[in-house]
């Protein structure tokens, strides 16, 4: 006997500014709830210290999750000079003191700053959720266990000094899928000289989303409260898509496609992703293969509706 599944079917994509405390996760499922939803995913967890942008994925948007999860991110981190922790963080037992260098200046860092922008090499923090064997290796950091980790490529696009206040300094971060901020103000304090850890993390961009696209739980609940719809807040999954050029297909073509059947154009499109639309519909991601007589189109994730959420 199958299973059947619990909740309303509701489509579409919610942008949350995650308060600090809770786990991506726990936010996800408090958003479910009050969706009465289905089905529902986040687009990669945010640790408990963080708070900022979060975009939750329901139903059909949920294909589009990883694609979202590879996007560029950008942040706003609050670092304290002169401790390192356990953790990268303030969640975690301090390790080690040491004096912050007199005369820490704007001037002083922007020469150290500018060693980490760009692409550069970074190695994971053993409390990260990265996985060895299959366990995340936060889980084996709690049991004392270091892990050796390669250093991994990312790229710094920008990273901007907001401020400095005694054993403290803001930096605001745009960077590549993968970039551990920890990491990163960790490796920063150790080039001042005195060590760091992040006390406070904001996100302020995933998957092209800013705070400004952000509502926050309790103003949902309000809603409710007023027996006001939450569908209202919810975009379509292309709203998370427009790093990708988008084509519009009709005709035999189009229920190919929909049929999840490659297709021939005469269009001549750039190699990669390609967001397909059929009339006004949104139907998908496909990937262009383009050759002399024109461009193959392999679907990849399409919507189960032809577009309409």
């Amino acid at each position: 006997m199958s299973r059947r599944h619990k909740g309303r079917d509701v489509n579409g994509i919610l942008v949350i500014d995650k308060p600090q405390g809770l786990t991506s996760n726990g936010i996800l499922q408090q958003v479910k709830r009050l969706y009465g939803a289905a089905k529902a995913g986040h687009t990669g967890a945010l640790d408990p210290l963080a708070t900022g942008v979060l975009p939750l994925c329901f139903g059909e948007a949920t294909k589009f999750s990883q694609t979202m999860l590879d996007s560029d991110k950008a942040y706003i981190a609050t670092a304290r000079l002169g401790e390192r922790t356990e953790t990268g963080d303030s969640e975690g037992s301090v390790v080690e003191n040491r004096p912050v260098p007199e005369g820490l200046t704007a001037d002083v860092l922007e020469p150290l700053l500018d060693r980490f922008r760009g692409d550069i090499q970074q190695v994971p923090s053993m409390y990260s959720a990265l996985k060895h064997k299959g366990r995340p290796l936060y889980e084996y950091a709690r049991q004392g266990i270091e892990i050796e980790r390669p250093a991994r490529p990312v790229t710094i696009y920008s990273l901007e000094l907001l401020a400095i206040r005694d054993n403290e300094m803001d930096i605001a971060v745009k960077c590549t899928k993968g970039t551990y901020i920890r990491s990163l103000v960790e490796d920063i304090g150790e080039a001042i000289g005195c060590g760091a850890h992040v006390v406070a993390l904001r996100r302020t961009l995933a998957a092209g989303f800013t705070l400004a696209d952000a509502h926050d739980v309790p103003g949902m609940e309000a809603m409710r409260e007023r027996d006001e719809s939450l569908d209202g807040l919810l975009v379509a999954p292309d709203a998370a898509l427009s790093m990708f050029p988008e084509h519009r297909l009709s005709g035999p073509v189009l229920v190919s496609i929909l049929n999840g059947q490659a297709v021939r154009i005469e269009a001549q499109l750039d190699q990669g992703y390609v967001r397909v639309y059929g009339n006004q519909d949104f139907v998908g991601l496909a990937e262009a293969f383009p050759d002399s007589e024109g461009t193959q189109l392999v679907p990849k994730r399409l919507v189960k509706t032809g577009g309409r959420l």
